[in-house]
């Protein structure tokens, strides 16, 4: 994938972590993903679709760091587990990140349409993307644990093509 495809997840998690969740995040250096199990305890993910391009965004949070976004985010005191409520929330920011990264991707002529977001709770968890390209994975830290947001983009192949 290019910088310029991977740039809206970034600056998109970046902002709505910090503006929505009032939660300093610190991004680290894009890498590609070894494998499919999922990064931390609660993960969200949402396809993606252009005329061109077509793939999925994931967001992991660590247990630890999405109970503490998420009372920040509801501005009450941290829950001591994931329940329905941070589940919820999860998908609230898997929206408010991919809409965000949809907005900047505009900007460069690719109008996606997305899905709906499903959330996975459990910590090792296999899960697969719809592409077969690469996927980037662009790891953030915060005062209370980590999480990443990975992007899976790939061209649309045209029938007749190979």
């Amino acid at each position: 994938m290019k910088a310029e495809l991977i740039n809206p997840f970034l600056n998109s998690a970046k902002n709505v972590i910090e503006t929505m969740c009032q939660t300093p995040a610190s991004p680290g250096k894009p890498e590609l993903k070894q494998d499919k199990t999922a990064y931390g305890e609660i993960t969200g993910i949402i396809g993606m679709t252009a005329d061109d391009i077509h793939g999925s965004m994931l967001v992991s949070f660590e247990e630890k760091c999405i109970l503490h976004i998420v009372a920040n985010m509801l501005m009450e005191p941290a829950k001591d587990r994931i329940d329905d409520e941070v589940v919820d929330a999860v998908g609230e920011l898997t929206n408010m990140i991919c809409g965000g990264a949809k907005a900047q991707l505009s900007k460069l002529d690719h109008k996606f349409d997305l899905a709906t977001p499903t959330m996975v709770v459990g910590r090792g968890v296999e899960i697969s993307h719809y592409s077969d390209a690469p996927t980037i994975v662009i790891p953030f830290s915060t005062e209370n644990g980590g999480f990443v947001v990975e992007a899976n983009l790939e061209k649309t192949r045209r029938q007749g093509e190979d």
